[in-house]
């Protein structure tokens, strides 16, 4: 699926990258954030350029959301409950973006895009709540924002550096892992201190 969707960013160039961003956000099966670094990583080669890449990936993604929330505020929340299975967006999963939704609000939306399994459904719901279409506008453009920058900029910086990349992962990766081993038991044994004096 990757190989395919990579292929059809190397054949229609901006308008795949457009149709791609926007049907992601939606909910089908769009590997958003390796796409984008992909971009990035052709813009590195001056294959797209930089700046138009980030501008077609930002309005893309704000299309799908637009159209999220559109379907959010037409049909509510029982209509999705019955048929969003086909987009991915499953009961389960709706009930844990509406939990975010109600603890965060519309930041839900803003930094939703980096949480996968959320920010498909955050548009959802923002139509579901009546938002206001220019409110929800500015708090996911901020966020679609910030997450095609990032994801962009990375491919292009790994682009540039592949061979330095290499060479940190290489050497560090053990380091990295035992380091995350070392937090993973120190947050264990607080975690069961706690409970035993909870106890």
């Amino acid at each position: 699926m990757l190989e395919l969707l990579k292929e059809w960013i190397l054949e229609f160039g901006y308008l795949a990258m457009y149709g791609f961003l926007a049907v992601g956000i939606i909910g089908l099966p769009v590997p958003d954030e390796i796409l984008m670094t992909f971009i990035g990583y052709l813009t590195s080669l001056n294959w797209f350029s930089y700046s138009l890449s980030i501008a077609v990936c930002f309005f893309g993604s704000m299309t799908g959301m637009l159209v999220s929330y559109a379907i959010g505020h037409k049909v509510g929340k029982p209509f999705l409950t019955r048929y969003g299975k086909w987009i991915k967006l499953t009961p389960k999963r709706l009930d844990k973006a509406e939990e975010w939704f109600r603890r965060f609000g519309l930041w839900t939306v803003t930094f939703g895009y980096f949480v996968p399994g959320v920010r498909h459904f955050t548009c959802y719901l923002a139509g579901i709540s009546g938002v206001r279409i220019w409110r929800y506008i500015a708090y996911a453009g901020s966020g679609a924002l910030v997450w095609t920058v990032t994801f962009i900029t990375l491919g292009r910086f790994i682009g540039h550096n592949l061979d330095f990349a290499m060479k940190v992962v290489h050497r560090y990766i053990g380091i990295g892992v035992g380091a995350v081993a070392v937090i993973a038991c120190l947050a264990a044994l607080i975690v069961l201190r706690s409970r035993k004096r909870i106890i």
